[in-house]
């Protein structure tokens, strides 16, 4: 009996080994295609800063001897992990698959699709709405004090943060409907736990936004805010759809 389940033990770390395996070769060979293009993408990343000061932009400055390898590293490892998410989220899916019933492994390869989408929603979120308004506040602070000398490392890694963290963020209705669907979770409990969702998307707002000013930090929140109300919908819809399957699996068993 032992055997058996060191047995199985063994097979589940080495699934998981073979699936973490594939996703860092899906993320290195990314990051190649991204290093290619991380000039192009540092400009896409530049761009919200050269809108302030009536378009003048500011100067951006490299500082240090490797300062521009470095970005280009973050940069192409960042693009890599996008690139490469198909791969990843699929590998997670298959290592997950196995232990559940085919319904519920069919609403998880529905998963991947969804995922992708609402992580490009955050990043275009991120990039059209939130830097357009953040960005300027911080490189026109205390403007006449001094003349702002802005290390290109610097903006590429807030730039980086925001962006891939309100993608992480825009999954929210996406996962509360997978958990509602796999049966983990109901809308009752998500809608129980709403008084608290609001003090967290304020406490993320504050972190994922770089500045300290209320209205950025709110900007950030406010859509966290929807997408929770949004994932109580759509697990709303989940609970209906797993109830109208066990009455139809309870009437066919009647039937019989």
């Amino acid at each position: 009996m032992s055997s058996s389940r060191e047995l199985t033990l063994i097979e589940h770390l080495v699934e998981l080994r073979k699936r973490v395996f594939i996703s860092l070769v899906a993320l290195i060979i990314g990051a190649m295609v991204a290093f290619l293009f991380w000039t192009d993408i540092v400009e896409l990343l530049k761009r919200p800063a050269q809108q302030v000061n009536d378009g003048e932009g500011v100067l951006l400055i490299a500082t240090q001897v490797t300062e521009l390898l470095s970005t280009s590293v973050k940069v192409s490892l960042v693009g890599g992990f996008v690139l490469a998410m198909p791969v990843i989220l699929y590998q997670v899916v298959r290592f997950v698959a196995p232990g559940l019933t085919s319904a519920e492994r069919r609403f998880l390869y529905l998963f991947i699709p969804g995922a992708l989408l609402a992580f490009l929603c955050g990043l275009a979120f991120a990039y059209y709405v939130l830097t357009p308004r953040a960005l300027p506040f911080l490189l026109t602070f205390g403007g006449g004090v001094a003349d702002p000398l802005i290390r290109i490392s610097n903006l590429v890694d807030v730039m980086l943060r925001l962006l891939f963290w309100m993608g992480l963020a825009f999954e929210t209705p996406v996962i509360m409907y997978l958990l509602a669907q796999l049966g983990i979770v109901t809308s009752g409990m998500f809608r129980r736990f709403r008084k608290y969702w609001v003090v967290i998307a304020f406490i993320l707002g504050a972190i994922i936004t770089p500045t300290f000013d209320p209205l950025n930090q709110t900007l950030v929140a406010a859509p966290l805010l929807a997408l929770y109300e949004v994932g109580i919908l759509l697990a709303w819809l989940a609970g209906r759809s797993r109830q109208r399957a066990r009455n139809e699996m309870a009437s066919l068993s009647e039937g019989h």
